[in-house]
């Protein structure tokens, strides 16, 4: 085991920069014990690894195991938003100013590994996210690996590139992803090398989306966590949109409206969402939820 302290230099809510990386309930990469630390395992350029992550006194305090521990604790103030600059932002609307208020805590985070949050992306491409989740659970504890350390039961890192492309099609099958998200991600781990060397988001945008079954959603829901991208707004979100619609104006709103309402806000737009779902103001429902497919009885 290796470990880490380290003390931020402002507010810092651990739970909010490291929920961003939690894929729903049961999530075999993530975990939060009753004591509140959180759990999460990386597969690392040095090798897999688990991190413990838990604050006492405002000092965070990280412990890991694994082969990649030593590269986890490095990465440690980064994936707490050390690196977060928050300088031209500016809440202009007063939801936002009570938002910023209530959650002075929030940082966005950086990971540096692109796999690790292109393939569960690609999993909630256009489906509830209880169906993406169920797959993603169902294929790390198939090809998954065993998280090192003391890490709590039923804890996986994901698979390496090599495996994501050479998963057969039943699996994915009974993992409930259908097709065209399995070629997605299988053709994106062919590519792996290239896109975890992207130096910057931009960068990482331009070669994400030069592959087939990757848009600007997918784009952006990687470039979050990757780079911790302030402006790496989710264009094409089922509820974003009508989020931020209702929020700022009452009304809902589709995606260029959505664009406009955040223009003040260029650089930020990614936080400024961020600040606005956590005021928890949604429009009212005017029907049933979408219920999740299971493409394993197809």
């Amino acid at each position: 085991m290796r470990e880490r302290s380290w003390v931020p230099d402002g507010p810092l809510d651990v739970g909010l920069a490291l929920a961003p990386h939690k894929r729903g309930g049961g999530d075999p990469a993530w975990r939060q014990t009753p004591d509140g630390a959180i759990w999460r395992t990386c597969r690392t350029p040095g090798g897999i690894a688990t991190l413990r992550v838990s604050v006492a006194g405002g000092q965070v305090r990280g412990q890991a195991w694994g082969p990649g521990a030593e590269w986890m604790l490095d990465g440690l103030p980064a994936l707490l938003g050390a690196d977060d600059d928050v300088s031209g932002f500016e809440a202009r609307h007063e939801i936002l100013r009570e938002a910023v208020r209530r959650h002075a805590g929030l940082r966005i985070g950086r990971t540096g590994r692109v796999m690790e949050a292109l393939v569960p992306a690609v999993l909630e491409q256009k489906v509830v996210g209880q169906e993406a989740w169920r797959a993603w659970r169902w294929l790390l504890g198939r090809y998954g690996e065993s998280a090192p350390g003391p890490a709590p039961e039923g804890m996986r890192v994901a698979p390496e590139p090599s495996v994501w492309r050479e998963i057969p099609a039943w699996h994915w099958h009974r993992s409930g992803a259908e097709t065209v998200r399995a070629k997605t991600i299988a053709t994106a781990a062919w590519h792996a090398a290239k896109l975890e060397a992207a130096a910057t988001s931009e960068e990482l945008d331009r070669l994400l989306r030069a592959l087939p079954g990757i848009g600007v959603w997918t784009s952006a829901e990687v470039r979050q966590r990757v780079f911790g991208d302030p402006d790496a707004i989710s264009v094409g979100d089922f509820h974003l949109a009508k989020i931020v619609g209702y929020a700022l104006t009452g009304e809902k709103t589709d995606d260029p409206g959505m664009l406009r309402l955040l223009e003040p806000y260029l650089g930020h737009r990614h936080r400024a969402g961020l600040f606005i779902t956590l005021t928890g103001r949604r429009p009212p429902a005017r029907g049933p939820r979408m219920a999740a497919r299971d493409y394993r009885s197809f």
